[in-house]
């Protein structure tokens, strides 16, 4: 297979799954075990592009931050994404220090998709019918940066997909849960990337393959063209509709890698 086309293919799986509550780490995983094995740079950089794409959609949120900070509802917005970025960098850093890295491994990536699917019918079975609030907690603070680190230990649990389910289950609506876990996640990605990236180039591993980047900037483009159309499509779809849908997808994708790996 080409590799533009490899590139391509792994764009679209990125742009699709980094903010839908399906995880992309477990789908990359999983596509890259039909698919020629790409290096850790890669995934950092098309993922770093999946995140930048997805800012103006958040246009309003910007220029709140922007032009009235003063005000004290944005200042306090403010802080508590600051508060939730910190306990998940700071949990990610010892995390690091530790040398935590995710294997590829499918069958963690499949439980994982499957406690997530089941996790979130029932938060959704709970919360039915319930009037659900629109003030971003404290405890919803924490619970959110607790929930990117279990994304972060459990490759196919999902960052979107933890932080929603345990904000749901808190009692905030469905758009604001996703608004807050997405604003969270921006400038959580983009630092665990940075990070990465510098890394790549000041500090390289002895053994690190070549990055072709021609195709790694082909898959970014995509990566950023699918995403952004993907979380205009979320943001719409919460509006008016349960999570239910990803809850059964995930189950069923984790039934058919459990099915997979019977076969081999």
């Amino acid at each position: 297979m080409p590799d533009w086309i490899v590139a391509v293919i792994l764009g679209i799986v990125e742009g699709i799954t980094e903010f839908l509550p399906v995880s992309s780490t477990g789908h990359l995983l999983i596509a890259e075990h039909w698919l020629p094995l790409q290096t850790e740079l890669f995934n950092v950089v098309i993922q770093c592009g999946a995140v930048i794409a997805v800012i103006p959609l958040f246009h309003k949120r910007f220029h709140q931050f922007i032009f009235n900070w003063r005000e004290k509802a944005t200042q306090d917005y403010m802080l508590k994404i600051f508060v939730a970025f910190c306990i998940t960098g700071a949990i990610g850093f010892v995390l690091k220090k530790k040398g935590l890295q995710l294997e590829p491994e499918l069958r963690p990536i499949a439980i994982a998709l499957l406690v997530g699917g089941i996790a979130f019918l029932l938060v959704e079975y709970l919360i039915r019918g319930k009037k659900l609030s629109d003030e971003i907690t404290w405890t919803i603070v924490v619970a959110v940066g607790l929930g990117q680190i279990i994304a972060a230990v459990f490759p196919g649990a999902s960052r979107s997909g933890s932080t929603i389910t345990l904000s749901l289950l808190l009692g905030l609506n469905r758009p604001l849960a996703t608004e807050f876990s997405f604003l969270v996640s921006i400038p959580t990605m983009l630092a665990a990337g940075g990070l990465e990236i510098f890394q790549a180039f000041h500090h390289p591993k002895p053994d690190a393959p070549v990055e072709n980047w021609h195709m790694t900037i082909l898959a970014t483009i995509v990566a950023a063209i699918v995403s952004f159309i993907a979380v205009k499509w979320l943001l719409r779809y919460v509006q008016t509709h349960t999570f239910n849908v990803f809850g059964w997808y995930r189950i069923a994708l984790a039934i058919g890698i459990f099915v997979l790996l019977l076969h081999h």
